[in-house]
């Protein structure tokens, strides 16, 4: 077994034998979580699993103890702990943990280490996780341009497996996830239906296009019907404007309200945003409609 480190841990060889207790295992995992652990071969590695599980006697154990020496097998080996489960079932039902059938057929070599990830988790640290045609570019200029040699297997990697190891267990228990940009919401208008109680000023308003036609001078941009319907006393008005920019549609909006014979309270739209703009809500508001 190994520990790992370039700019987060450093590789050295690993001799666990003198954990003997299950204190003792409780001290080595508040080990720093930048520390991350290497496999050897599988083969090597289920006969260490074989050796702590009999070393810490696991099966006379209770739960709490099992649980400890599990995160340890865990932390150590970077197995998910539905495969250390399956393992633990082995070794219980056989007493030993041997490849099955599957594993032992021929594998593709891991061509990037775990001292690889370490490298691109230090790079997307510094630059804020770039896109990943944007991180192969830094990875080249650190071998190619400024001489970095432990960057040379990383700057020939494809922009596709760059996401690939953003996705293992080492990147992201080191660097966590990231949420791609939300965009701001500006808190312009409530979204909730509106609630009248009976009484008129409680307005509807829709947007419909004419429709384009064609005359002796070619096609034409139809005009929009802007519809208000009061929804007690289903008292109507239609305007139209030849476009539903801010320019066109605030005066309109201004004039059809002041047409209503009643106070109007609120005001109800669907979410265009020749609705739902500043224009109008400055509009509403001096009008002290909701």
């Amino acid at each position: 077994m190994k520990i790992v480190h370039t700019g987060y841990c450093m590789i050295i060889n690993m001799n666990d034998s003198h954990l003997l207790s299950i204190s003792q295992v409780k001290e080595f995992l508040k080990v720093d979580s930048k520390v991350a652990f290497e496999r050897d071969r599988t083969e090597e590695t289920y006969r260490w699993i074989e050796v702590v599980l009999s070393r810490f006697q696991y099966f006379t154990l209770g739960k709490k103890n099992k649980s400890i020496v599990k995160k340890y097998v865990i932390k150590m080996t970077g197995y998910s702990d539905a495969q250390t489960t399956r393992l633990i079932k082995k070794k219980r039902k056989y007493r030993v943990i041997r490849l099955s059938k599957r594993e032992k057929q021929n594998k593709f070599s891991k061509v990037y280490g775990v001292e690889d990830v370490a490298l691109l988790m230090k790079v997307d640290e510094a630059h804020e996780r770039l896109s990943g045609k944007a991180t192969k570019k830094i990875l080249e200029r650190e071998f190619k341009i400024y001489g970095k040699n432990e960057y040379e297997k990383l700057s020939k990697i494809s922009t596709s497996h760059i996401y690939n190891l953003r996705t293992t267990r080492q990147y992201v228990s080191h660097l966590g996830t990231y949420d791609k940009t939300k965009p701001t919401t500006v808190p312009i208008g409530e979204r909730r239906k509106p609630d009248n109680q009976g009484q008129p000023g409680y307005i509807r308003v829709d947007t419909v296009h004419q429709g384009d036609y064609v005359d002796e001078y070619g096609q034409k941009k139809g005009v929009y019907h802007i519809n208000m319907v009061d929804e007690i006393t289903q008292w109507e008005i239609i305007g139209a404007v030849e476009g539903i920019s801010e320019r066109f549609l605030s005066p309109l909006l201004k004039d059809l309200i002041e047409q209503f014979p009643f106070r109007i309270i609120n005001f109800h739209s669907d979410n265009g945003s020749e609705y739902i703009n500043k224009i109008v809500a400055q509009l509403l508001n001096k009008l002290i409609i909701s």
